[in-house]
C-alpha cells in the first residue's frame, strides 16, 4: 500500500576494523607474490651466491625457501658448499635462512587470503598442523617436501605464535640442513676417486 514504509536494512560494506584487516591481507600476498617473482626472475644471480660462501648459503637458503608453492630447491647449494666448507657451519646457515625464508608462507596464512591449489592436501596438512601443532611443523620441516609451504600457510591460519613457528621450523630444517651439507663433504672424496680426480 501506499501509506506504508518497508524497513530495508543497507549493507555498507566492511567496517573500518574490516578494511584494514582486507588491506594488511593484500600486503602480506603482494609481498609474497613479489619475493617469489623476484627470486623466479633472478634464478642465474641466485646461483652465483654460492661462491660468497656461509653468507651465500644463508641468502639462497631464504631466498630458494621464500617462494610459496612454486618449488626453488636449495638443498642442491647446501650439499655442494658442504663440500667445501665447515658442513656444520653450513647447514646452521642454511637453517636460518630456511626458517625464515618460510615466513612468507606463515605470513600469507596468517593474511588468510592465500591462494591454494591442492584444496584437498592443505586440508589435510592444517588439520594435522591443528591437532599436532608444533611437533608437525618440526616434522615437515625435517623431511624435504613439496608441501612445507601448505603447513606454514596453515600454521599462519591457525595464528600459530610467530616465534613457536620460527623455532620449530629452525630446528627441522636445520637438523635437515646440516645432514646434507655433512652428505656433501662425506661423498666428495668418494666422487673424486670415482671419477679418477
Amino acid at each position: 500500500m501506499l501509506g506504508e514504509i518497508e524497513e530495508v536494512e543497507v549493507s555498507r560494506g566492511p567496517n573500518r576494523a574490516g578494511w584494514k584487516s582486507i588491506v594488511q591481507s593484500a600486503g602480506v600476498i603482494l609481498l609474497s607474490v613479489a619475493i617469489t617473482v623476484s627470486i623466479l626472475a633472478w634464478h642465474d644471480r641466485v646461483q652465483a651466491l654460492e661462491h660468497y660462501g656461509y653468507l651465500g648459503v644463508f641468502l639462497i637458503s631464504l631466498m630458494g625457501n621464500a617462494t610459496v608453492i612454486l618449488p626453488a630447491p636449495s638443498l642442491a647449494a647446501v650439499f655442494t658448499v658442504g663440500a667445501v666448507l665447515k658442513p656444520l657451519f653450513v647447514g646452521l646457515a642454511a637453517g636460518v635462512g630456511e626458517a625464515l625464508g618460510e615466513l612468507t608462507g606463515f605470513l600469507a596464512g596468517y593474511g588468510g587470503r592465500a591462494v591454494v591449489q591442492d584444496r584437498a592436501t592443505f586440508r589435510r596438512l592444517e588439520t594435522w598442523v591443528g591437532q599436532y601443532g608444533l611437533l608437525a611443523i618440526f616434522i615437515l620441516s625435517v623431511i624435504p617436501n613439496p608441501f612445507f609451504d601448505l603447513a606454514g600457510i596453515a600454521a599462519g591460519m591457525l595464528r600459530f605464535p610467530l616465534w613457536q613457528f620460527l623455532l620449530s621450523c629452525w630446528a627441522g630444517k636445520t637438523l635437515k640442513t646440516v645432514a646434507f651439507a655433512l652428505a656433501g663433504a662425506h661423498s666428495a672424496p668418494f666422487l673424486w676417486r670415482v671419477l679418477g680426480g
